[in-house]
């Protein structure tokens, strides 16, 4: 959530940062709202000491023998309307809320404006692999090597799923693993969060109200509670109305969750497979940090990110985006993207994201400053470490053979029991 003083002195400013984030806002209304809810106030308060005043004269009045029923009138009829201009307030004082609680974060000011088409690669590694033979693509690769079963998983849950067997479980239980190993001897403290979330986990990420249809909800559950669709929105939640010691700071967190996402309509033909889909497995790291150290926790998370890939040996390369597909509420936001052979492109495997005090603001967490004791605004980053469901993808295809075999990345083989080689079963 912005600062809504920020809005207030300068919307112009505020209204051009939002445009660089393709976001279109008119702020007249909300500062009319602002003025309605500054005048409510002081009638309120004026009402307030006017009913003190009256009532304070009672004693005086009486004991002077006078009449005190007009005072009580006017005290009644001053409670009637207070009431009713306190009722209004609250009225409006929602209508502000709701207009700044729809607002995306400000992006940083050295990101480019617009979507996709500004964003820049700032670092490649490795050499694009290239091959003597026909390749296969991972859907192919999975299938005759035994590592997924698409085929039961539409049977048994629908399309947009799969089923991992034999050496793909290994697999992909060897990356999760190889993920843990990294962050617990980076001193992150790992956490096991629930999958079922409320509403308020929800909206502190910033997820809603904008994304409700995003998520999947509980039908049927009062108050409305939905399942995680990255363990990002658990763990910003985890100091939620609290403040925190700045000495404690700062606080380095990882999760490893299914992640479970709706987005209907939002798959296509090229991305069959384990490329998209509504269930896949994530190991996410969130740090909560000063705003003085917010910078630095941003760069070291990109190379925590860019390091796991390099060690698994996959050509990538990370992505400065630009303001405009950057998230709602990240100011700015680096992708790790792996190169995968079948589609001659490159995928996401890690966002890594600053939201600055944006998710701090909704969730009231705040750290006391060392020097002057005043509380501030917590900052909240989060990256994934990693994703695995286009890492499979990009590990068989990048480390296909001519065989139809693929060859396991080292740092795997210790969590995969020394399997070397995947190999189809004789």
């Amino acid at each position: 959530m912005l600062d809504i003083k920020l809005i207030t002195e300068n919307p112009q400013k505020i209204q051009e940062a939002l445009k660089k984030k393709l976001f279109e806002v008119d702020f007249e209304p909300l500062l009319s709202l602002v003025e309605e809810r500054k005048k409510l106030l002081i009638k309120v308060e004026t009402s307030k000491a006017e009913q003190n005043r009256l009532s304070g004269s009672v004693p005086h009045i009486k004991k002077s023998g006078g009449d005190v029923s007009a005072i009580f009138a006017k005290v009644k009829e001053l409670s009637a309307q207070n009431a009713a201009d306190e009722a209004h307030l609250k009225v409006v004082e929602e209508q502000i809320f709701d207009f700044v609680a729809g607002l995306p974060n400000i992006p940083d000011e050295d990101l480019l404006p617009g979507g996709k088409e500004n964003n820049r690669v700032v670092y490649e590694y490795g050499k694009m692999p290239t091959f003597d033979f026909k390749i296969k693509d991972h859907v192919e690769l999975a299938e005759s090597l035994g590592l997924v079963d698409y085929e039961r998983a539409a049977k048994i849950s629908g399309s947009g799923t799969w089923i991992y067997t034999g050496q793909g479980a290994m697999l992909e239980w060897g990356l999760i693993n190889y993920f843990i190993a990294n962050h617990l001897q980076d001193g992150y403290q790992f956490i096991l969060p629930p999958h079922i979330l409320n509403y308020e986990s929800g909206f502190v990420a910033g997820q809603f109200p904008k994304f409700n249809d995003a998520v999947f909800t509980l039908e049927g559950v009062t108050p409305k509670k939905f399942i995680l669709p990255t363990a990002e929105t658990a763990l910003v939640n985890l100091h939620r109305n609290e403040i925190l010691d700045a000495n404690s700071l700062p606080r380095k967190y990882f999760a490893y969750t299914p992640c479970y996402r709706s987005e209907a309509g939002s798959y296509r033909t090229e991305e069959r497979g384990m490329i998209r889909g509504y269930q896949f497995n994530k190991v996410e790291i969130v740090q909560y940090t000063t705003e003085e150290g917010s910078d630095a926790a941003f760069e070291e998370m990109v190379g925590k990110a860019r390091r796991l890939v390099e060690q698994l040996g996959l050509h990538f390369h990370v992505s400065k985006l630009a303001a405009g597909d950057c998230s709602h509420a990240m100011a700015r936001t680096y992708d790790i993207e792996v190169y995968i052979p079948s589609m001659a492109t490159y995928k996401e495997v890690s966002s890594v994201s600053n939201a600055r005090d944006y998710q701090a603001r909704r969730g009231m967490m705040r750290y006391r400053d060392k020097v002057t004791g005043k509380t501030k605004f917590l900052h909240t980053l989060n990256a994934s470490g990693l994703a695995t469901s286009r890492l499979v993808p990009a590990i068989l295809e990048q480390f296909q053979q001519a065989d139809g075999s693929v060859i396991v990345p080292e740092v795997l083989r210790p969590f995969m029991g020394g399997i070397s080689k995947l190999e189809a079963k004789k």
